[in-house]
Protein backbone atom coordinates (compact mmCIF):
# COMPACT_ATOMS: atom_id res chain seq x y z
CA UNK A 1 0.00 0.00 0.00
CA UNK A 2 1.72 3.21 -1.30
CA UNK A 3 1.02 6.38 0.61
CA UNK A 4 2.44 9.85 0.65
CA UNK A 5 3.97 10.79 3.57
CA UNK A 6 4.96 15.09 3.57
CA UNK A 7 7.41 16.36 6.10
CA UNK A 8 7.09 19.79 7.51
CA UNK A 9 3.41 20.59 6.16
CA UNK A 10 2.14 23.74 7.73
CA UNK A 11 -1.37 22.67 9.22
CA UNK A 12 -2.54 26.53 9.22
CA UNK A 13 -5.39 25.46 5.94
CA UNK A 14 -6.06 22.74 8.13
CA UNK A 15 -7.60 24.43 11.29
CA UNK A 16 -10.22 27.23 11.49
CA UNK A 17 -8.66 29.14 13.64
CA UNK A 18 -6.18 29.27 11.57
CA UNK A 19 -3.18 28.47 13.62
CA UNK A 20 0.04 27.98 11.43
CA UNK A 21 1.72 25.87 13.19
CA UNK A 22 3.90 22.50 11.78
CA UNK A 23 3.32 18.56 11.09
CA UNK A 24 6.63 17.07 11.01
CA UNK A 25 5.15 14.59 8.60
CA UNK A 26 1.67 14.47 7.23
CA UNK A 27 -0.55 12.16 5.01
CA UNK A 28 -3.92 12.55 3.67
CA UNK A 29 -5.51 8.63 3.55
CA UNK A 30 -8.92 7.77 1.97
CA UNK A 31 -9.39 4.23 2.96
CA UNK A 32 -8.91 1.52 5.71
CA UNK A 33 -5.75 0.29 4.39
CA UNK A 34 -4.08 3.24 4.17
CA UNK A 35 -5.02 4.08 7.74
CA UNK A 36 -3.08 0.66 8.83
CA UNK A 37 -0.47 1.52 5.88
CA UNK A 38 0.31 5.18 8.36
CA UNK A 39 -0.35 4.32 11.17
CA UNK A 40 2.75 1.14 10.60
CA UNK A 41 4.76 3.75 8.81
CA UNK A 42 4.60 5.95 12.16
CA UNK A 43 5.18 2.76 14.34
CA UNK A 44 7.89 2.16 12.41
CA UNK A 45 9.93 5.34 12.69
CA UNK A 46 9.08 5.46 15.97
CA UNK A 47 7.06 9.23 16.19
CA UNK A 48 3.47 9.48 16.81
CA UNK A 49 0.09 9.49 15.25
CA UNK A 50 -2.31 12.37 15.26
CA UNK A 51 -5.61 12.05 13.67
CA UNK A 52 -7.15 15.11 12.30
CA UNK A 53 -10.75 15.63 10.75
CA UNK A 54 -11.97 18.81 9.43
CA UNK A 55 -9.63 20.89 12.05
CA UNK A 56 -13.03 22.77 13.13
CA UNK A 57 -13.20 21.95 17.17
CA UNK A 58 -9.13 22.16 18.04
CA UNK A 59 -6.82 24.14 19.29
CA UNK A 60 -3.25 24.09 18.12
CA UNK A 61 -0.79 25.49 20.68
CA UNK A 62 2.28 23.88 19.20
CA UNK A 63 3.96 22.12 16.58
CA UNK A 64 2.66 18.79 15.94
CA UNK A 65 6.35 16.46 16.29
CA UNK A 66 4.85 13.50 14.49
CA UNK A 67 2.17 11.89 11.78
CA UNK A 68 -0.43 13.94 11.44
CA UNK A 69 -3.66 11.68 9.13
CA UNK A 70 -6.30 13.19 7.65
CA UNK A 71 -8.76 11.81 7.21
CA UNK A 72 -10.57 11.76 3.91
CA UNK A 73 -12.62 8.43 3.65
CA UNK A 74 -15.29 9.44 1.48
CA UNK A 75 -18.62 7.69 0.86
CA UNK A 76 -22.77 7.60 1.43
CA UNK A 77 -24.33 4.28 1.30
CA UNK A 78 -27.71 2.93 2.00
CA UNK A 79 -27.53 -0.60 3.24
CA UNK A 80 -30.73 -0.82 4.70
CA UNK A 81 -34.53 0.32 4.28
CA UNK A 82 -38.10 -0.31 5.95
CA UNK A 83 -41.28 1.83 5.69
CA UNK A 84 -39.73 3.95 8.46
CA UNK A 85 -35.99 4.03 8.36
CA UNK A 86 -33.10 4.30 6.11
CA UNK A 87 -29.80 3.53 7.57
CA UNK A 88 -27.07 5.43 5.69
CA UNK A 89 -23.17 4.11 5.89
CA UNK A 90 -21.04 7.24 5.62
CA UNK A 91 -17.09 7.83 5.26
CA UNK A 92 -15.27 9.66 8.39
CA UNK A 93 -14.11 11.79 6.17
CA UNK A 94 -17.60 13.56 4.49
CA UNK A 95 -17.96 16.76 5.67
CA UNK A 96 -20.52 16.60 8.13
CA UNK A 97 -22.75 19.69 6.72
CA UNK A 98 -22.45 18.18 3.25
CA UNK A 99 -24.06 15.05 4.50
CA UNK A 100 -27.07 17.03 6.28
CA UNK A 101 -27.73 18.67 2.67
CA UNK A 102 -27.67 14.57 0.86
CA UNK A 103 -30.62 13.61 4.04
CA UNK A 104 -32.33 17.23 2.99
CA UNK A 105 -32.36 16.16 -0.33
CA UNK A 106 -33.39 12.53 0.29
CA UNK A 107 -35.73 13.96 2.52
CA UNK A 108 -34.28 11.37 5.52
CA UNK A 109 -35.24 13.11 8.87
CA UNK A 110 -33.27 13.23 11.91
CA UNK A 111 -30.40 15.63 11.14
CA UNK A 112 -32.16 18.83 9.91
CA UNK A 113 -31.41 20.13 13.10
CA UNK A 114 -27.67 19.95 12.74
CA UNK A 115 -27.05 21.80 10.21
CA UNK A 116 -24.34 24.31 9.80
CA UNK A 117 -22.61 22.73 12.46
CA UNK A 118 -18.84 22.28 11.12
CA UNK A 119 -16.32 19.50 10.89
CA UNK A 120 -16.41 16.12 9.96
CA UNK A 121 -18.82 12.92 10.11
CA UNK A 122 -15.75 10.90 11.66
CA UNK A 123 -15.81 13.85 14.66
CA UNK A 124 -19.72 13.50 15.06
CA UNK A 125 -20.16 10.64 17.86
CA UNK A 126 -16.88 11.05 19.31
CA UNK A 127 -18.25 14.31 21.44
CA UNK A 128 -22.28 13.15 20.47
CA UNK A 129 -22.70 16.58 18.45
CA UNK A 130 -25.69 18.66 19.22
CA UNK A 131 -28.09 21.91 18.76
CA UNK A 132 -31.24 22.82 19.05
CA UNK A 133 -32.91 19.77 20.84
CA UNK A 134 -31.10 16.98 19.20
CA UNK A 135 -27.98 14.98 19.28
CA UNK A 136 -25.85 12.33 17.30
CA UNK A 137 -26.92 9.73 19.58
CA UNK A 138 -30.65 10.00 18.55
CA UNK A 139 -29.96 9.02 15.05
CA UNK A 140 -26.56 7.49 15.34
CA UNK A 141 -26.60 3.41 15.05
CA UNK A 142 -22.82 1.90 14.68
CA UNK A 143 -19.36 2.62 13.34
CA UNK A 144 -16.64 1.60 12.31
CA UNK A 145 -13.04 1.93 13.54
CA UNK A 146 -9.36 0.98 13.30
CA UNK A 147 -7.52 0.53 16.71
CA UNK A 148 -4.66 2.40 16.27
CA UNK A 149 -1.87 -0.31 18.16
CA UNK A 150 -3.55 -3.50 16.97
CA UNK A 151 -4.52 -1.88 13.56
CA UNK A 152 -7.64 -4.45 14.14
CA UNK A 153 -11.51 -3.36 12.84
CA UNK A 154 -13.91 -3.04 15.73
CA UNK A 155 -17.71 -2.18 15.63
CA UNK A 156 -19.30 0.25 17.41
CA UNK A 157 -23.25 0.34 18.77
CA UNK A 158 -25.01 3.15 20.52
CA UNK A 159 -24.46 1.73 23.59
CA UNK A 160 -20.71 0.85 23.16
CA UNK A 161 -20.24 4.73 22.90
CA UNK A 162 -21.86 5.69 26.55
CA UNK A 163 -23.14 8.68 25.12
CA UNK A 164 -23.33 12.43 27.19
CA UNK A 165 -23.18 15.55 26.59
CA UNK A 166 -20.84 16.46 24.58
CA UNK A 167 -18.99 13.21 25.83
CA UNK A 168 -18.40 9.60 24.31
CA UNK A 169 -16.05 6.86 25.13
CA UNK A 170 -13.60 8.57 22.46
CA UNK A 171 -13.23 11.55 25.19
CA UNK A 172 -12.27 9.32 27.94
CA UNK A 173 -11.52 5.24 28.08
CA UNK A 174 -10.43 5.27 24.56
CA UNK A 175 -9.21 8.76 23.90
CA UNK A 176 -6.62 8.72 21.11
CA UNK A 177 -6.83 4.70 20.35
CA UNK A 178 -9.28 4.25 17.35
CA UNK A 179 -9.50 5.86 13.64
CA UNK A 180 -13.27 5.74 13.14
CA UNK A 181 -13.51 5.17 9.06
CA UNK A 182 -17.12 5.71 8.60
CA UNK A 183 -20.50 6.21 10.90
CA UNK A 184 -24.08 4.57 10.23
CA UNK A 185 -27.15 6.61 11.30
CA UNK A 186 -30.84 5.71 11.51
CA UNK A 187 -32.79 8.15 9.69
CA UNK A 188 -36.70 8.29 9.48
CA UNK A 189 -38.92 8.50 6.91
CA UNK A 190 -41.38 10.12 8.35
CA UNK A 191 -40.61 13.00 10.60
CA UNK A 192 -40.94 14.34 13.80
CA UNK A 193 -40.30 17.95 13.91
CA UNK A 194 -37.98 20.11 16.79
CA UNK A 195 -38.61 23.39 16.78
CA UNK A 196 -39.24 24.34 20.29
CA UNK A 197 -35.44 25.15 20.83
CA UNK A 198 -33.64 28.37 20.88
CA UNK A 199 -35.03 30.54 18.17
CA UNK A 200 -36.21 28.41 15.33
CA UNK A 201 -39.79 29.12 15.66
CA UNK A 202 -39.43 32.43 15.41
CA UNK A 203 -36.98 32.00 12.51
CA UNK A 204 -39.85 30.28 10.87
CA UNK A 205 -42.54 32.60 11.46
CA UNK A 206 -39.92 35.41 10.24
CA UNK A 207 -39.24 33.67 6.93
CA UNK A 208 -42.69 32.84 6.56
CA UNK A 209 -43.48 29.29 6.50
CA UNK A 210 -46.74 28.11 6.58
CA UNK A 211 -45.82 24.38 6.39
CA UNK A 212 -43.09 22.46 8.59
CA UNK A 213 -40.57 20.48 6.67
CA UNK A 214 -36.81 19.26 7.78
CA UNK A 215 -35.94 22.08 5.08
CA UNK A 216 -37.41 24.51 6.20
CA UNK A 217 -35.97 23.65 9.78
CA UNK A 218 -32.60 23.35 8.47
CA UNK A 219 -32.88 26.78 6.46
CA UNK A 220 -34.09 28.33 10.12
CA UNK A 221 -31.18 26.54 11.91
CA UNK A 222 -28.58 27.62 9.07
CA UNK A 223 -30.00 31.44 9.11
CA UNK A 224 -29.45 31.42 13.21
CA UNK A 225 -25.93 29.73 12.75
CA UNK A 226 -25.08 32.14 10.21
CA UNK A 227 -26.03 35.34 11.74
CA UNK A 228 -24.53 34.68 15.47
CA UNK A 229 -21.52 32.56 14.33
CA UNK A 230 -18.50 34.27 12.30
CA UNK A 231 -17.36 32.54 9.44
CA UNK A 232 -14.02 30.98 9.95
CA UNK A 233 -13.46 32.00 6.15
CA UNK A 234 -13.38 35.79 7.59
CA UNK A 235 -12.12 35.51 11.58
CA UNK A 236 -10.42 32.30 12.65
CA UNK A 237 -12.68 30.37 15.53
CA UNK A 238 -13.60 26.44 16.53
CA UNK A 239 -17.61 27.75 16.82
CA UNK A 240 -18.77 27.45 20.51
CA UNK A 241 -15.57 27.16 22.69
CA UNK A 242 -17.12 25.84 25.96
CA UNK A 243 -19.72 23.65 26.68
CA UNK A 244 -22.75 24.80 28.74
CA UNK A 245 -22.01 23.86 32.45
CA UNK A 246 -25.05 21.90 34.33
CA UNK A 247 -25.18 22.85 37.98
CA UNK A 248 -27.49 20.90 40.94
CA UNK A 249 -31.09 22.60 41.63
CA UNK A 250 -29.89 23.66 44.83
CA UNK A 251 -27.06 25.48 43.23
CA UNK A 252 -29.55 26.91 40.41
CA UNK A 253 -31.55 28.22 42.83
CA UNK A 254 -29.71 30.07 44.57
CA UNK A 255 -27.70 31.78 41.28
CA UNK A 256 -31.11 32.51 40.66
CA UNK A 257 -32.10 34.45 43.52
CA UNK A 258 -29.05 36.41 42.69
CA UNK A 259 -29.25 36.73 38.87
CA UNK A 260 -33.02 36.82 38.43
CA UNK A 261 -32.42 36.69 34.55
CA UNK A 262 -30.16 34.02 34.41
CA UNK A 263 -30.72 31.10 31.12
CA UNK A 264 -31.06 27.59 31.93
CA UNK A 265 -32.59 24.33 30.90
CA UNK A 266 -33.67 21.28 32.78
CA UNK A 267 -31.64 18.51 31.91
CA UNK A 268 -32.86 14.56 31.89
CA UNK A 269 -30.71 13.84 35.05
CA UNK A 270 -33.02 16.86 36.83
CA UNK A 271 -29.52 19.22 37.13
CA UNK A 272 -29.52 22.30 35.14
CA UNK A 273 -28.15 23.08 32.20
CA UNK A 274 -26.94 27.03 32.47
CA UNK A 275 -26.00 28.82 29.11
CA UNK A 276 -22.71 29.69 28.71
CA UNK A 277 -23.02 32.33 26.62
CA UNK A 278 -25.15 34.31 28.90
CA UNK A 279 -22.54 34.06 31.71
CA UNK A 280 -19.59 35.23 29.61
CA UNK A 281 -21.71 38.06 28.49
CA UNK A 282 -22.88 38.95 31.85
CA UNK A 283 -18.84 38.92 33.05
CA UNK A 284 -18.51 41.59 31.12
CA UNK A 285 -16.63 40.25 28.10
CA UNK A 286 -18.37 39.49 24.85
CA UNK A 287 -16.00 41.76 22.54
CA UNK A 288 -13.00 41.39 24.57
CA UNK A 289 -10.20 41.70 22.54
CA UNK A 290 -5.95 41.50 23.71
CA UNK A 291 -4.21 41.80 20.47
CA UNK A 292 -5.79 39.21 17.78
CA UNK A 293 -7.16 37.53 20.68
CA UNK A 294 -10.72 37.41 21.87
CA UNK A 295 -14.45 36.61 22.28
CA UNK A 296 -16.50 37.27 19.55
CA UNK A 297 -18.70 40.60 19.72
CA UNK A 298 -21.95 39.14 18.61
CA UNK A 299 -21.87 35.42 20.78
CA UNK A 300 -19.74 35.27 24.02
CA UNK A 301 -19.28 31.69 23.23
CA UNK A 302 -16.67 31.81 20.33
CA UNK A 303 -13.05 32.82 20.93
CA UNK A 304 -12.09 34.21 17.89
CA UNK A 305 -8.23 34.92 16.13
CA UNK A 306 -8.83 38.10 14.34
CA UNK A 307 -5.89 37.26 12.60
CA UNK A 308 -1.99 36.75 14.11
CA UNK A 309 -3.06 35.29 17.60
CA UNK A 310 -0.89 32.42 18.37
CA UNK A 311 -2.31 29.38 20.24
CA UNK A 312 -1.18 30.40 23.21
CA UNK A 313 -2.88 33.84 23.63
CA UNK A 314 -6.30 32.01 22.30
CA UNK A 315 -5.68 29.86 25.82
CA UNK A 316 -4.74 32.74 27.84
CA UNK A 317 -7.84 34.26 26.83
CA UNK A 318 -9.64 30.78 27.67
CA UNK A 319 -8.71 31.09 30.89
CA UNK A 320 -9.30 34.51 31.75
CA UNK A 321 -13.33 33.75 30.42
CA UNK A 322 -12.78 30.54 32.75
CA UNK A 323 -11.50 32.87 35.73
CA UNK A 324 -14.30 35.43 35.11
CA UNK A 325 -17.14 33.45 34.99
CA UNK A 326 -15.70 31.42 38.16
CA UNK A 327 -15.10 34.50 40.28
CA UNK A 328 -19.18 35.88 39.49
CA UNK A 329 -20.88 32.79 39.75
CA UNK A 330 -18.83 30.11 41.52
CA UNK A 331 -19.68 28.00 37.83
CA UNK A 332 -16.76 26.41 36.36
CA UNK A 333 -16.45 26.41 32.45
CA UNK A 334 -14.92 23.65 31.04
CA UNK A 335 -13.80 23.70 26.67
CA UNK A 336 -15.90 22.02 24.14
CA UNK A 337 -12.55 22.38 21.99
CA UNK A 338 -9.90 19.96 21.71
CA UNK A 339 -7.26 21.32 23.20
CA UNK A 340 -3.31 20.42 21.83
Amino acid sequence: MSIQIQDNKSLKPFNTFGMNVQARHFVTVSGSEEVRASLQWATGKGVSSFILGGGSNILFTKDVDGLVIQNSIMGIEKIYEDEEYVHLKVGGGEVWHQFVLYCLDHNYAGVENLALIPGLVGASPMQNIGAYGIEIKEVFHELTAIHRATLEEVKFSNRDCEFGYRESVFKHQYKDQFFITDVTYKLSKKPAFKVEYGAIKQELEKAGVQELSIRAIADAVIAIRSSKLPDPKEIGNAGSFFKNPSVSKEQFEILKLKFPEIVAYENPDHTMKLAAGWLIEQAGLKGFRKGDAGVHARQALVLVNYGNASGAEILDTCRLVQNAVQERFDVQLSPEVNIV
